[in-house]
This record gives C-alpha cells, structure tokens and sequence, in this order.
C-alpha cells in the first residue's frame, strides 16, 4: 500500500486547485478521511480474514463500489443540501484514490476495485510506489525512507502541480 501518509495528499491537492469555495475544509477533513478509509480492512487480519478474501486486505473496501455507497452516504447528509453532486465526486475522488495509489505500488495482491462483481484483484503496469509495510514501527527504517522517497516522486510532486496549476488558473480567472 502507499502509506498512510500520503493517501490524503490527493484530497488535499484537488482541494487546493478547486479552492475554498468549492472544496470547503469541513468537507476537506472529509476527503482526507476517505482516503485512509479503505485501510482500516486491515483489522480483518485480526478477525482471521485471509488478505486474498473479499473482506480481506485491498479488497470490499479499495473498491469503487464502497467508493460510490461511502461517498453517496456523505453526500446525503443534511449538511450538505444543495452541493450534493459536488460532495459526491470529491468524496469519491478521495476515497477511490486510495485504490489507486494501491494499485501503483510494488507489493501485495492486487486491489479489487470491482468486488462485489469480481474478486479479481489488480496492477496498475506502472508500479512506480514502494509499498509500504502494514506497522507504523517497520515504517520507520531506512526502508521507510525508500517508500517515503517513491511516494514523493510519484504522488506528492504531481499531485502539488495539479494543485499549484489549479490554484494558478483560479488567480488569472479572478484577474480577469
């Protein structure tokens, strides 16, 4: 997996590029939630739940399916009448970047970005992102630094032209 560290850095670029009026940062602390969300499968391993199993690492809950019903379920809160479209996508976006970034890395068995209607698990070709070692304590050696470093190269420095360019054009908007 990427680390847990960076999944919000895309909640947290898309917020910056689409500004405070769009993305208000209630519903930012939302996004950056999302994106860690699908990680709290890991308690399945405790529960004897084999990585592999639909309810296992990487599985129901990387999907776009837990995606759309987490993020429909955020977007129906009272809180957000009148904006619900707008709450859906970025929710969505944070909460199936996650699987994404998953689908990036190095290591593990694939995420299975369409359970319930597959168990299929899945790579992206292009694996440019260490992956990450399941504890907090493992994280931090030198192998950490490795994973922190592809994690930077791969997610952080796009993610910070996506939000700069977003930001940029905002500003030439309003200039004109």
């Amino acid at each position: 997996m990427a680390s847990l560290i960076t999944h919000p850095v895309v909640p947290v670029a898309i917020a910056i590029a689409a500004g405070k009026k769009q993305i208000h940062y209630k519903l930012l602390l939302i996004g950056i939630f999302a994106s860690m969300l699908p990680d709290a499968d890991v308690i399945a391993f405790r529960f004897g739940i084999p990585y592999g199993h639909m309810l296992g690492h990487r599985g129901l809950s990387h999907s776009l399916v837990f995606a759309a019903l987490f993020a429909a379920a955020i977007a129906y809160l009272n809180a957000f009448q009148g904006h619900r479209l707008k709450v859906f996508l970025f929710v969505f976006a944070a909460t199936a970047s996650h699987g994404v970034l998953d689908a990036l890395t190095t290591g593990g068995k694939g995420v299975g970005f369409f359970i319930p209607f597959t168990g299929e698990r899945y790579f992206f070709s292009l694996r440019p992102i260490e992956v990450s070692p399941l504890t907090a304590r493992e994280f931090f050696t030198g192998r950490g630094l490795a994973i922190l470093a592809s994690e930077i190269k791969a997610v952080w420095l796009p993610c910070a032209i996506v939000a700069i360019g977003g930001y940029s054009l905002r500003r030439i908007k309003a200039r004109a």
